[in-house]
C-alpha cells in the first residue's frame, strides 16, 4: 500500500503529471498501451491534504462548500482521494462531527464483517487472500469436483485448497434458515465469473500484480452481490469498485464506498431477458442530441444509431475505458463534485418512506452554495429526472465535438463507433466537464421554452 501522506507534501512543490506514476505505477510492459495521463497536480487549485484537513471545524463539521470550489477547480490530491469520496457519494454527512462519523465508520465495518463471514460459511475461500475463476457448481446445482484445480487456490506450499470449495455447499444449508436456496445458487453461479473479471480489471497496474490485492477486490465484489438482492453483481462492477480498493486501505470502507457508488449507478446494471437498466440513460441522450442537436440526432437515426448504443460502454462503467486511471478517477470526482446534493446523506441513510418524506429546507444562496454547479441548476430549475445524470451530458459533449466527422464521414454505425473510439486518451476530463455543464444548460433553456 502506498503511503500516501507522505507523498503529499513531495507532490505539491510542482505541477505536473509524473508524480502520479509513483501512487498508480503501470506495469513497464503495459505503459505503451495505456491511454496518456492529462492530469496534472496544481498548486493552488487540486484540493491539497492541507486545505482538505483546515476545512474541518473543531469538533468535526466540513466546510463542503469550500471543499467542492476546490474539487471543482482542480481536483483531489492522491493522498486524501479516498476520503475525499467518502463525502462526494454520500457515506458520511459534513454535518457530523468526528465522533459522529467514528462511530458510523465502526457499525458499518462490523456489518460488513457480519455479511463477509455469512459468505465465508457458504464459500470458505473468501477471505483467504485467494479467489476462484472456475465454477464451483453448475447449472444444475451440482458441485464441480474439479473447481479447485484452478491455480488461484493454492496455499502457500502450492497446495490446492480443495477444502476451500468442497465444502461450500455443505455450509450453504446454514447460512440462515430464512435465506432461499435459490439466492445461494444464483449467488455461487456468479462467483467464478466475479473472479475472471476480477483478473481483467486494471491489469496493467502494479498494484494488480499481488493476488492479495485481487483477492480483496474478489471478496467485495462477492459479498456486494450477496447483499444486494435485487441486481447481484453484472459485468462492470469491477471497474467501478478497483479504484475504492486502491484508494481505501480497509476493505470495509473501501466496499462501503463502492456500495455507495453504486447506489448511483445500479440502475444502469439492472438486466432482464429484454433490456438492461443503461438503456435509460441512452434514451435520455438521444432526447438530449434531438432537441440541442436535431441535424446530428437525424442522421444517427438514419444510420440505426437512434438507440444510442455505441455510448453503452461509457455510461455504464463512467469512461473507464476512455481515459487513463488517473484521468478516470480525476473525471469521477469533478462529476461527484459537480452533482453534490446536500441532502445525499439523509436520502441515503434514512428508511425510503421516511426519505420521501423529507422536507427540504427554503434554499437560500448560502444552502444552494452547498450544492454542486450541476445539481444547483436542477435544483433551481425544478429537474430532477434521475437518468439524465451529468455523464449523460457528458456523452453529448463528446457527440457534438465530433459532430463534424460523424456528418461527414459516418455511413454506418461501424463508422459512428470509430470515430467515437478516438476520444481515447484524447479527452480533457474538465474541459469535457465544462462542455457538458454548458449543454446541459443549453437543453434546460430549450426545454423550459417548449
Amino acid at each position: 500500500m502506498v503511503d500516501f501522506k507522505g507523498l503529499a507534501r513531495l507532490f505539491m512543490k510542482k505541477d505536473g503529471t509524473s508524480e502520479l506514476d509513483v501512487v498508480y505505477p503501470i506495469k513497464s510492459e503495459c505503459q505503451a498501451e495505456m491511454p496518456k495521463t492529462r492530469f496534472k497536480l496544481r498548486a493552488g487549485k487540486t484540493l491539497s491534504a492541507r486545505r482538505w484537513y483546515t476545512a474541518f471545524s473543531q469538533d468535526g463539521h466540513l466546510d463542503i462548500e469550500k471543499v467542492l470550489r476546490r474539487i471543482q477547480r482542480g481536483g483531489v490530491h492522491p493522498a486524501i482521494k479516498g476520503v475525499v469520496w467518502e463525502f462526494l457519494l454520500g457515506c458520511f454527512d459534513p454535518n457530523s462531527t468526528f465522533e459522529d462519523r467514528i462511530q458510523l465508520r465502526e457499525q458499518r465495518r462490523h456489518q460488513y464483517r457480519t455479511w463477509k463471514a455469512e459468505c465465508q460459511k457458504m464459500v470458505p475461500v473468501i477471505g483467504s487472500g485467494r479467489f476462484i475463476t472456475a465454477p464451483i457448481i453448475n447449472d444444475d446445482r451440482q458441485m464441480i469436483e474439479d473447481s479447485s484445480s484452478d491455480s488461484n487456490l493454492q496455499d502457500d506450499n502450492g497446495v490446492m485448497a480443495t477444502s476451500l470449495v468442497d465444502s461450500s455447499l455443505d455450509h450453504g444449508r446454514h447460512v440462515s434458515n430464512a435465506v432461499s436456496e435459490k439466492k445461494v445458487i444464483q449467488w455461487k453461479l456468479n462467483l467464478h465469473q466475479i473472479g475472471l473479471d476480477v483478473v481483467r480489471t486494471d491489469r496493467a497496474l502494479v498494484f494488480y500484480e499481488s493476488e492479495a490485492n485481487q483477492a480483496k477486490l474478489w471478496d467485495i465484489l462477492a459479498v456486494y452481490a450477496w447483499v444486494d438482492n435485487d441486481i447481484g453483481y453484472v459485468q462492470g462492477m469491477s471497474d467501478i469498485c478497483s479504484p475504492m480498493v486502491i484508494l481505501l486501505e480497509n476493505e470495509a470502507d473501501a466496499f462501503w464506498c463502492f456500495e455507495h457508488a453504486m447506489r448511483r449507478l445500479r440502475e444502469n446494471f439492472r438486466c432482464s431477458t429484454s433490456s438492461v437498466g443503461v438503456q435509460a440513460q441512452l434514451s435520455a441522450l438521444s432526447q438530449i442530441i434531438k432537441v440541442i442537436d436535431p441535424k446530428l440526432h437525424q442522421h444517427l437515426e438514419d444510420l440505426d444509431g437512434g438507440e444510442y448504443l455505441f455510448a453503452f460502454r461509457m455510461l455504464m462503467v463512467l469512461f473507464r475505458r476512455e481515459f487513463s486511471f488517473v484521468d478516470s478517477l480525476y473525471l469521477w470526482e469533478l462529476m461527484w463534485a459537480m452533482e453534490y446534493n446536500p441532502n445525499i446523506f439523509s436520502l441515503y441513510e434514512e428508511p425510503r418512506d421516511a426519505a420521501e418524506n423529507i422536507v427540504a429546507p427554503k434554499l437560500n444562496e448560502k444552502l444552494l452554495n452547498q450544492y454542486g454547479k450541476f445539481e444547483r441548476k436542477n435544483v433551481t430549475t425544478g429537474r430532477t429526472d434521475q437518468h439524465s445524470a451529468l455523464a449523460v451530458f457528458l456523452v453529448a459533449s463528446v457527440l457534438e465535438t465530433k459532430n463534424k466527422r460523424l456528418l461527414k464521414e459516418a455511413k454506418g454505425l461501424d463508422d459512428v463507433v470509430k470515430i467515437m473510439s478516438d476520444i481515447t486518451g484524447n479527452l480533457d476530463a474538465k474541459k469535457a466537464c465544462k462542455k457538458a455543464l454548458k449543454i446541459h444548460k443549453k437543453y434546460l433553456s430549450k426545454t423550459n421554452k417548449s
